[in-house]
């Protein structure tokens, strides 16, 4: 069971590494050939056998340095089975054998030959042994006890010459008897090409091992990998801490499952891990599902838990369970909705934007203040065009939510289907036309900020509910979505109409209005704090001046024009209205020039149905003024339009101006609508 290890701290050769285990004779075979391959792979000669051979290329196995090892016969064999890496055995083939036949009788004509192999006789060349003519009888080992049992043998049976491995023809000569060493030089040179070729596929996928291990152990979620019998395979120390084993010490890591268990029974990594994620694995294999993003209780632990299973070339070899941490996935998700909302989530009010002194105004602040100090519902009353997403984003931003989202959203603005996806949001395929991938709504958006729904006497009678709900549970539900999700949002409301007049009416749900009409703010309209006109018109034109280029001289010219006009005007747009009309000003009153050939009953309509006194006063204040003629050039009309005209006024405009009723709304200072409306009276 491998613990994903840290990174290597030595770097890995480019080269791949082949030990060459040779005994006896072998071994001149092997340095005979290795110069032909020094180009591409290093060597390292290993002159043992068996045990002790294991002991020596676990040493280059753990550095990293053999990647192949490179043995022949039962010293092969028994490296095989007590190796991590891959052993090429030395292969000895039909060729072989015979050309040592051939040897053996040419230079002991009529000798009794002995054959020594390694696990298995020739029965094929036991059936070619009358045709060649030849005294032999074969003998297989195992151990290289059983190669010196087989000589014995062998010499007992009359043979005189043995032909085998090293160690045959050593045990042979100690005997007595002469030998032939059964390696070619050509099986040796088969044997090297597969053991390069071996190591350097070995070695690139231990490089992507280790590059996949790297990654994975340093994943702050928890992975363990599992075969289909659900033995555990792989692990990393996030899995462990997650499930309560704590993280392995850098002499357990890489180390095999009875390894851990010698050296700490108690303490059965593999077996702790398979029971603790052990239903997850049954459940997957149960179902053939994967499980996606659940939150389990593991080990007194709030865990996101997934299992999927490995399926290679179409058949399912096991299984990948990663856990992580669900305080640390809140955490994380936090961040993200702070670090990637959309930049014109923004507020961009201060309460100390509001500008004036009325007392009036100076209650809204004072309530606005306390407001912000919690996290309450705010409800903002208040005619169209008072201030209250102003205010609004000023609550926000003395709150201590400030820094966090501010969604603003006018729920008059689209029709019902479409704002219930908007607010709420809604899954993938939820509806014909819903985003691939999903979308979040505009509560989600809103998370650890705050949410300004405009117009909330215009919501649909059936999203009344839905809206409550989420007051109520702070968790909204997608739009074919099976769980609902947590959200921290505040919730302030504004609306221009009577709410308590539209319960009574059945148009509005009273429980939804109590939980709204917690901490209430009614915004004043402009003509109830008149004394904050000519402060707040100053400020509004200076913003509009930066905006058209409206030279200082022509600002004030403008103010001391309009101002007498604003005192008596009802402003039903109220401050929208006013910093509509001073836009207007600075455009058209660039310059001296003209201002004295403007039509400025033209451009300022909203006063044509004021009173001839105020209309005097202010022409007064323009001619005693800053611009003299200029301003007075552009005196709305004349003084005797100010005085709301009577049927017969209009007619003799009409017939004035020959017929042209344009132009007689203009020299009454009437609207073509009044016109029309007083000719129809």
């Amino acid at each position: 069971m491998p613990i994903f290890p840290p990174p290597l701290a030595t770097t890995t050769p480019s080269r791949p590494g082949v030990a060459l285990v040779s005994i006896s004779r072998l071994q001149s075979l092997c340095d005979t050939v290795a110069p032909r391959y020094a180009d591409h792979a290093r060597f390292f000669p290993v002159r043992e056998g068996y045990d002790a051979a294991v002991a020596a290329l676990q040493a280059y196995v753990d550095a990293g340095s053999v990647d192949v090892v490179l043995a022949a016969g039962s010293n092969g064999a028994y490296l095989r089975d007590h190796l991590s890496v891959p052993v090429v055995m030395v292969k000895v083939n039909g060729f072989d054998v015979l050309s040592a036949i051939t040897r053996a009788t040419t230079t002991w004509p009529g000798a009794r030959i002995g054959l020594v192999l390694h696990e298995t006789i020739s029965h094929e060349l036991a059936d070619l042994t009358p045709w060649l003519n030849v005294g032999l009888k074969q003998r297989a080992y195992r151990s290289i006890d059983e190669v010196r049992l087989a000589v014995d043998t062998l010499a007992a049976e009359g043979c005189s010459v043995i032909i085998g491995p090293g160690m045959a023809c050593d045990f042979a000569q100690q005997a007595g008897m002469e030998s032939v060493f059964l390696y070619s030089l050509g099986a040796v040179e088969e044997a090297f090409e597969r053991s390069v070729e071996l190591a350097r596929v070995s070695r690139q996928k231990e490089s992507k091992r280790v590059r996949l291990n790297t990654i994975v152990a340093h994943l702050r979620d928890g992975v363990a990998a599992f075969d289909e019998a659900g033995q555990l395979e792989a692990v990393n120390p996030a899995m462990l801490e997650l499930l309560g084993l704590g993280a392995p010490t850098d002499a357990r890591l890489g180390s095999a499952p009875k390894d851990t268990r010698a050296a700490n029974p108690d303490h059965d990594i593999p077996a702790q891990v398979a029971l603790a994620v052990a239903p997850l694995l049954r459940e997957t294999l149960a179902h053939d599902q994967p499980i996606d993003e659940r939150v389990e209780q593991i080990g007194g632990r709030a865990l996101i838990v997934n299992c999927v299973p490995i399926v290679e070339h179409g058949v399912r070899t096991g299984s990948v369970v990663t856990l992580q941490d669900a305080l640390v996935a809140q955490r994380i998700d936090r961040s993200l909705r702070t670090s990637q909302r959309p930049k014109h989530l923004v507020a961009r009010h201060q309460l100390d934007d509001l500008i004036g002194d009325s007392p009036a105004l100076q209650r809204v602040r004072r309530l606005a203040r306390a407001g912000a100090a919690h996290d309450a519902t705010v409800l903002l009353t208040g005619e169209s065009g008072t201030g209250k997403e102003l205010v609004a984003q000023g609550i926000h931003n003395a709150s201590r939510r400030r820094g966090n989202p501010f969604v603003a959203f006018n729920c008059a603005a689209l029709p019902e289907g479409l704002i219930e996806s908007e607010l709420f949001g809604h899954e993938e395929g939820a509806f014909t036309g819903a985003r691939r991938g999903g979308k979040p709504g505009l509560f989600e958006i809103a998370h650890t900020g705050t949410i300004f729904l405009d117009e909330i006497g215009e919501m649909p009678a059936a999203l009344q509910s839905r809206l409550l709900r989420v007051l109520q549970e702070r968790e909204v539900m997608k739009l074919g979505a099976g769980r609902a999700t947590p959200v921290d949002v505040r919730v302030i409301a504004a609306t221009h109409r009577d709410l308590h007049a539209l319960v009574e009416q059945g148009a509005f749900r009273a429980d939804l209005y109590f939980r709204l009409n917690l901490l209430q703010i009614e915004l004043p309209p402009l003509r109830e704090r008149r004394g904050d006109l000519t402060l707040l018109a100053r400020h509004l034109l200076n913003r509009s001046a930066l905006q058209y280029g409206l030279p200082e001289a022509a600002q004030e010219r403008v103010l001391t024009f309009l101002t007498p006009l604003f005192e008596h005007y009802a402003w039903p747009g109220n401050v929208r209205e006013l910093e509509n009309l001073l836009a207007r000003a600075a455009i058209y009153s660039g310059d001296a020039a003209a201002e004295a050939s403007q039509d400025w009953q033209a451009v300022f309509p909203e006063f044509g149905r004021m009173t001839q006194a105020a209309v005097l006063k202010a022409d007064s204040a323009a001619s005693n003024g800053a611009g003299g003629t200029a301003v007075r050039a552009a005196t709305i009309g004349n003084t005797s339009s100010r005085v709301t005209p009577t049927r017969e006024d209009v007619q003799r405009a009409i017939d004035q101006h020959g017929g042209n009723r344009a132009a007689a709304s203009r020299a009454l200072g009437i609207g073509r609508t009044t016109l029309w409306r007083l000719l129809k009276n």
